[in-house]
């Protein structure tokens, strides 16, 4: 018999290949879909400022996505499961739909509720709308958990044909007559303080924009990608992150665009692309298994590692604020403050500079990437910054530390994006941008630059906190022995 049936919307915000709303349409007369705002049932990761910036947008575009059918997006704010249960009440709803999370908290509280909503003699429903496939879908020969990227991808990318994404709704059913709604401004999800500019100017949230950024890399950028993804002063990326992180575009539906315009998706010149879907799989695929690596190294000997104590706030917060006298690091840290997002190669340099020349502990430079970048995702920021500590799975080995300064001239050769985002050091030539400490007096003051005042000094020596790192990671081998 048709029913009414609740969709319970909440990193899926999207129309398209949404298998939670194909299930609930079956046999549907009544269609309630609901976001709850419930930041408490996330501690210790509630969203972040950035986060909830992007998360009124995409909001906001899926109650317009919704309307264009007939239909509107209920919000709510509360404890889920006491929201749920009132919407079942207000509603006769006898069917709940939702796709699943896999970090540990949302697991947790998931599982609780779907047991008690069935408890209460309704049907309850999850499904996959996140990943190509279910993190306990893909294991080694002895049924465990993959540790090595390389042989987990390669077990992956031998079952792409199976990946096929779902259509779009070509109607829906309309709501339930006199249905109340919190007004979106009511979750507070703005700052009250205008710092987001930067962020209106960079981004646009919702599924329009992420189906057209998708369209706009398959068909001008992906061929460079190989090698333009490592230049931050280009746009060589294809900066689907946040749009992935909140649902506006899954991951099969990425592929499916690849296969459609390029064929095998693990050939050149797409395949450096896709690897890159499988590294967010991987993610998935650890978090799901290692719940603990969202706190904890998943290479338990380095939770000997001895960080560094003295003047580590001081240190921390230069580190925050772009203002390590390393061009690259700060440019960096600049950018993510003013966009919500930096370039994946300058993340993993501002990273192992965190981490190893300034001995910080990782954790700390995971909870700032938390509340300031647009895609902060649990899985892939815990992957990211203990690949970069050394400790996770497939990570950079313990005595690989970046120099920001090689990095630089290397993949930022004329300084352009030092220049973009250190604009006081602008006028200096390219052979000191990455290092203007070295430059000779007499060029500082034809640059109009006084190291130490109008930018600031290197906070630690490159070659001897490098050596220090290195020092502290012998702590970590003999603690293996």
């Amino acid at each position: 018999m048709p029913s009414t049936v609740i969709l319970w919307f909440r990193r899926d915000l999207r129309l398209d290949d949404n298998p939670a709303l194909q299930a609930a349409l079956i046999d549907c007369a009544r269609l309630v879909p609901v976001y709850i705002h419930d930041p408490d049932s996330e501690v210790p990761w509630s969203p972040g400022a950035a986060s909830r910036w992007w998360l009124h947008g995409s909001l906001s575009s899926l109650d317009q996505a919704l309307q264009t059918f007939g239909n509107r997006l209920l919000i709510a704010r509360g404890d889920s499961l006491s929201e749920l249960r009132r919407i079942v009440a207000t509603t006769g709803a006898t069917r709940i739909h939702w796709n699943r999370l896999y970090d540990p908290t949302s697991r947790e509280r998931d599982g609780r509720i779907k047991q008690a909503l069935r408890a209460d003699g309704l049907r309850v429903d999850s499904h996959n709308a996140s990943l190509l496939f279910e993190p306990w879908g893909i294991a080694t020969g002895n049924g465990e958990p993959y540790r090595v990227f390389t042989a987990f991808w390669r077990r992956c990318a031998a079952r792409l044909s199976e990946v096929t994404p779902l259509p779009a709704p070509a109607a829906l059913p309309p709501p339930p007559e006199s249905l109340d709604s919190l007004h979106l401004e009511r979750l507070g999800l703005l700052p009250s303080i205008p710092w987001d500019a930067g962020l209106r100017e960079t981004w646009t949230p919702g599924e329009i924009s992420a189906l057209e950024h998708a369209r706009t890399f398959l068909k001008d950028r992906i061929q460079g990608y190989a090698t333009e993804r490592d230049l931050p002063a280009h746009t060589g990326t294809s900066e689907l992150s946040p749009h992935l992180h909140f649902g506006e575009i899954g991951p099969r539906r990425i592929l499916a665009m690849v296969k459609e315009r390029w064929g095998d998706p693990t050939a050149d010149p797409v395949e450096p692309f896709v690897r890159e879907i499988g590294w967010r799989e991987f993610a998935y695929h650890l978090i799901y298994h290692y719940p603990h690596t969202t706190d904890e190294p998943l290479d338990r000997r380095f939770a000997a590692l001895p960080w560094r104590e003295e003047d580590a706030d001081r240190l921390l917060q230069a580190w925050q604020r772009g203002e390590t006298g390393i061009p690259l690091v700060d440019a960096g840290m600049r950018q993510l403050w003013h966009t919500g997002w930096m370039h994946n190669r300058v993340r993993m340099v501002v990273a192992s500079f965190l981490a190893k020349n300034l001995r910080l502990p990782w954790q700390a430079g995971a909870r700032w990437f938390w509340d300031t970048l647009v895609d902060a995702d649990l899985a892939a920021n815990s992957l990211g910054w203990q690949w970069s500590a050394g400790c996770g799975a497939d990570a950079a080995p313990y005595f690989r530390i970046f120099n920001p300064v090689l990095q630089g001239e290397r993949f930022d050769k004329s300084g352009a994006y030092v220049r973009r985002w250190c604009p006081e050091l602008a006028r200096l030539p390219d052979r000191y941008i990455h290092q203007p400490w070295t430059a000779p007096s007499a060029l500082l003051d034809h640059a109009g630059l006084r190291i130490g005042h109008d930018y600031p000094a290197p906070i630690v020596d490159l070659k001897a906190s490098r050596e220090a790192a290195l020092a502290a990671y012998e702590v970590v081998k003999s603690a293996g022995r």
